[in-house]
């Protein structure tokens, strides 16, 4: 099939992350002529956390995930500490695992090729709209018309900054002003086990991947490297490395990448699920807060329900309006709790009081720690 004769899809998915790659496949598998549009070449490298929690198991093994012979770590414990150094110990149930995004999302883009999906790699999106009953998704080399359009673009697009959502207009907002930072590096902290540790406005997490690595990523206040001379290097070493278990992990690691991953104008502002009737997926309909080590599930989930929705509206059983609206009051059910969970628990990490006070109650009451953390968490889907 050549796509540049081929204008026309069911469905057109803007993004090739957790969320699209899944969303694609499912609908493929039913049936459905699928176009997704990704900017990059699969396999490749995101910033990311890298651990998915237990919930999310069931809908990767269904998807065709080889789970017994990629033998990925399985992380069952947590450690938080404050910026001084002090820990708490804190029990994962059910847990999760660990895998990088350039393993998973090269594995969900293998089997989105083999479902029928075409794969439009090295592609940009420049713009997508409604008319007349159609969708249609512009990019540098051709216009694609679809039933439906899912955006599933990431934290920050320009498509974002196009429709003026109220998240891109609040840029030095205390939810919109965060970078992001990711190494994979090699160390001997036990593959059970996620480290999250709080620095002056910020927190990074370590935990394994596959292969005997480790996924180092952290997020800050943009603030710090402004401070820093807009320097990362800087930042870690004047900022990061004041809690001595950061200082010892970075002395300690071994750097696989020469360089890290950044980005940056992260924000965790409530966003909408659907936007100029594109239906939102991932990122794009809303974050987490990486402490909560749960971005991956919402958006592996997030997929099932738009499947749901997407199908039912392409098999003339729902219009689109009422397609819209349940996908939205859906996505809203299964994650508005956790999200404003996520919020709140933010508030305590890259606080060095507050982060000193929630390691001290977290020791002293475990059971406050398995609550926050269950506050975070879903049921399998």
């Amino acid at each position: 099939m050549n796509p540049t004769k081929h204008t026309y899809f069911d469905v057109a998915v803007a993004g090739g992350g957790l969320a699209g790659l899944s969303t694609a496949i499912q609908l493929a598998r039913a049936g459905h002529s699928v176009v997704l549009v990704e900017k990059n070449y699969y396999p490749f490298h995101r910033v990311c956390g890298e651990y998915i929690s237990e919930e999310s198991r069931p809908f990767l093994q269904q998807l065709g995930v080889p789970f017994k012979s990629l033998q990925l770590p399985e992380i069952r414990k947590l450690i938080v500490s404050s910026p001084n150094g002090k820990i708490v110990n804190i029990p994962l149930n059910p847990g999760g695992f660990g895998i990088s995004r350039h393993l998973l999302d090269g594995i969900l883009a293998g089997f989105a090729k083999s479902a029928g999906v075409m794969l439009l790699e090295g592609s940009r999106v420049q713009d997508v709209w409604y008319d007349n009953g159609n969708m249609y998704l512009q990019t540098s080399g051709q216009l694609i018309s679809s039933q439906v359009v899912v955006g599933s673009f990431g934290k920050r697009s320009r498509l974002d900054l196009k429709w003026k959502r109220p998240f891109t207009q609040d840029r030095q907002g205390k939810s919109s002003n965060y970078i992001g930072v990711k190494y994979h590096i090699r160390i001997t902290q036990p593959q059970d086990t996620i480290a999250l540790h709080n620095f002056n406005d910020g927190y990074c997490g370590v935990s394994a991947i596959e292969e005997g690595n480790y996924c180092l990523c952290y997020l800050t206040n943009a603030n710090n490297l402004g401070l820093s001379n807009n320097s990362i290097r800087q930042m870690e070493e004047r900022i990061l490395c004041r809690n001595p278990l950061i200082l010892k992990l970075f002395d300690s690691a071994e750097m696989i990448w020469k360089e890290p991953l950044s980005i940056s104008n992260i924000s965790f502002a409530a966003k909408t699920q659907v936007e100029q009737h594109v239906m939102l997926a991932g990122d794009a309909a809303g974050m987490i807060t990486p402490l909560c080590g749960n971005g991956m599930s919402m958006a592996l989930h997030g997929s099932k329900l738009l499947f749901q929705q997407v199908d039912a509206f392409l098999n003339g059983k729902i219009s689109r309006q009422v397609m819209e609206q349940q996908y939205s009051k859906q996505w809203r059910h299964a994650f508005g709790i956790r999200l404003k969970a996520g919020r709140i628990i933010q508030e305590f990490f890259g606080d060095p009081v507050l982060s000193r006070l929630l390691v001290g109650l977290s020791d002293k009451l475990p059971g406050l720690a398995a609550y926050l953390v269950k506050q975070t968490h879903g049921k399998q889907f």
